[in-house]
């Protein structure tokens, strides 16, 4: 097992699928002689070359659409879209022509490809350049959708996300490229749309997401040593295909449900997983299901401001003292 950052984890997921399967191909802005702006990419141009690994203009409707004829004429592309919130740009693309190809062809095209993106805040990037749209993407039958929290996950996910016949978004949180974890030599290859039991509990279940996954198990660990409150927390890893066994068969034994995410609150992924879990797991619930948030706004620019927006272990904790009292 090597050490590995959450970006180096990246590429090394994109370098075993092209090493592997000639048909996977690469492009994106800056991600060829640069390295990717986040330098998740870096060495991919010289050990593949030009041809596999391929600079695009700033044009997120041209990243798209080629990676989308790409993969109808038999080639797997990997499209990077710098940041998630340009996905808005070519929406259209994404959401009327990628998504929908194999469907309405009846199964004769499909569309094999995998759109990369730099998600959430953090940073004080500002509200055009920090949002979580993981929402966007859920709402569009057609898309899978995956968002990794652990560089191991990051690999594996990835090179599951590069091997489906269907269209995934990989969104990767932009704020966890430098936090590091152990990553399985040789080839490695996780299973879309399965979620990962990271600590178990009898009081409460903590479903999470991306970098909502390390504020959750730091939550846990002081509810745990502060209050005797002893939190399972559940990693979602991918929202399309959704792992509701996994969730169900927590909030079952814990008779609580306590969701994390990084969305704003209106219609996120919080929404439909306690949905489920009312409609599946009502009679087995000892109390309400609580949603933890970003507020519904834009995300300010001022680094006070965005903390308090983002949920934060202090607000899970407080929230979850709450919930089991």
């Amino acid at each position: 097992m090597a050490e590995l950052t959450y970006r180096e984890a990246i590429a090394e997921g994109i370098a075993q699928e092209m090493a592997r399967d000639d048909s996977v191909v690469f492009l994106g802005e800056d991600v060829a002689t640069a390295g990717g702006v986040f330098k998740t990419t870096v060495g991919l141009l010289e050990r593949f070359g030009p041809d596999r690994v391929k600079d695009t203009p700033i044009s997120e409707q041209a990243i798209v659409g080629a990676a989308m004829g790409a993969a109808m004429t038999g080639l797997r592309p990997i499209a990077e879209i710098m940041f998630s919130d340009f996905l808005a740009v070519c929406w259209d693309l994404v959401a009327n022509e990628i998504a929908k190809t194999r469907y309405m062809t009846g199964g004769q095209v499909s569309l094999p490809l995998v759109i990369r993106t730099a998600n959430g805040g953090g940073g004080s990037f500002g509200a055009q350049h920090s949002q979580s749209v993981e929402n966007w993407a859920m709402a569009v039958p057609g898309l899978k959708v995956v968002a990794p929290s652990t560089p191991a996950d990051v690999k594996g996910l990835l090179a599951a996300a590069i091997r489906d016949p269907d269209p995934v978004i990989f969104f990767e949180h932009k704020f966890m490229m430098a936090t590091k974890g152990e990553v399985p030599d040789g080839e490695h290859v996780d299973q879309l749309g399965t979620a990962k039991v990271l600590r178990e509990g009898g009081d409460v279940t903590i479903a999470a997401l991306a970098a909502m996954v390390p504020k959750a198990l730091e939550a846990a660990e002081r509810l745990s040593s502060e209050d005797g409150i002893h939190a399972t927390v559940v990693d979602l890893r991918s929202l399309v295909p959704l792992d509701t066994t996994t969730i169900l068969d927590a909030v079952r034994k814990t008779g609580r449900l306590v969701t994390v995410e990084e969305n704003p609150r209106l219609c996120g992924w919080g929404a439909e997983i306690a949905a489920i879990a009312a409609e599946e797991c009502f009679s087995d619930l000892d109390g309400p299901i609580v949603r933890i948030t970003t507020p519904h706004v834009p995300l300010p620019c001022a680094g006070e401001l965005e903390s308090l927006a983002i949920p934060s272990v202090a607000r899970i904790v407080e929230t979850v003292r709450r919930t089991v009292d």
